[in-house]
């Protein structure tokens, strides 16, 4: 089974590339989409539309550039691992994950047990949850190897 997944959520850390290398030495058909992971061309994805004085005018471009590319990628998944990461609050991960509940879309979460209680609505809906990329890996093994 080939499957499409969304990797969606914290940028500050290699999980993305632990996840795909995992599949790639596992030899899975996965093929992987993602946001935009560099944080500065991320900010700056509606800076083409005009220059603002004000950030949240700057943020408001941007955040409608990049829901352009989230919307189509989220909508053609299969299913979206949703990344939580200790240091930085990610709202665009707990929106995701709203989405993909929304459209009856599979999610996995992954996060440590630090955020269980902060994220069990999310966690809620979320079809697994994961605290290792390994963890990921296995799961997407297991879907798309199993008869």
């Amino acid at each position: 089974m080939k499957l499409n997944v969304y990797l969606s959520g914290e940028i500050h850390s290699d999980w993305r590339a632990q996840i795909i290398e995992g599949c790639q030495k596992e030899g899975l058909d996965i093929s992987f989409s993602s946001a935009v992971t560099n944080h500065d061309a991320s900010d700056a994805a509606g800076d083409g539309l005009g220059e603002e004085q004000n950030a949240f005018w700057r943020d408001h471009k941007s955040a409608k550039v990049n829901a352009i590319r989230i919307k189509h990628l989220i909508e053609d998944c299969d299913l979206a691992v949703i990344r939580f990461g200790e240091k930085y609050k990610q709202w665009n991960a707990a929106f995701d994950a709203g989405f993909c509940a929304a459209l009856g879309k599979s999610y996995i979460t992954l996060h440590d047990e630090s955020l269980v209680h902060a994220l069990k609505e999310v966690d809620g809906a979320a079809q697994a949850w994961a605290q290792t990329p390994a963890q990921v890996v296995d799961i997407l093994k297991y879907l798309t190897t199993q008869a």
